[in-house]
Formats: structure tokens, C-alpha cells, sequence
């Protein structure tokens, strides 16, 4: 099992989770500045429902979520190793780009 795997995470209020990792490292995931903003179209936009963010389990040793969405435990492993969190940064603007209307001349 590599060092950066889950292996015990707790869900916390405002879209917060605590993680302990295979070696012992703990820190906190904040997705609260991404979760916030609500649907962008991105891949998080279910987790904005705090019934679906408290859905989450392990597979893998990667805190993951219904409909495949999950994080990537060596990245949050380096930040909390930094600085004892990981954060999930907010979005500037929509990432899918709305459906436009076919060319007509």
C-alpha cells in the first residue's frame, strides 16, 4: 500500500472530510471553495449536494463518490504534508462551454 493512500477519512461540515493516510498523515480536505460556487459544469457539480458529499467511501485508497468522481490522494497527500490541508480551489468561470446553436448564414 503506498504511503499516500486513504486508509480513514470522516466527513466534516462545509464540505470539509478528514484524512488519514497509510503512513499516518492526517489533514483536512476543503472543497468548501469549489462546492460553494455551485454547478459549473465541471466534474464536481454533484458534490455541491450536501446528501450526495456525504455519500463518500474509499476504493482504492481514493476518497471517492457515486458516479465515479474522486480525488487524487497523492496530490492531497503533498499539500497536507506541506501545510495540513488540501484545498479544492474555486473556479474563475463555467469549464463546459454552453451548447451553441449551428451555424447559419
Amino acid at each position: 500500500m503506498a504511503k499516500w493512500s486513504i486508509t480513514d477519512f470522516r466527513i466534516l461540515p462545509d464540505f470539509k472530510v478528514t484524512v488519514t493516510f497509510a503512513d499516518g498523515t492526517q489533514g483536512i480536505v476543503d472543497l468548501a471553495p469549489r462546492l460553494s460556487q455551485g454547478a459549473l459544469g465541471d466534474g464536481f457539480d454533484p458534490l455541491c449536494d450536501p446528501q450526495v458529499f456525504v455519500q463518500a467511501y474509499l476504493e482504492y485508497g481514493a476518497l471517492t463518490w457515486p458516479g465515479g468522481i474522486d480525488l487524487a490522494p497523492d496530490a492531497m497527500y503533498e499539500h497536507i504534508r506541506n501545510s495540513g490541508t488540501s484545498v479544492v480551489a474555486a473556479k474563475d468561470k463555467m469549464v463546459a462551454e454552453p451548447s451553441r446553436r449551428p451555424y447559419e448564414p
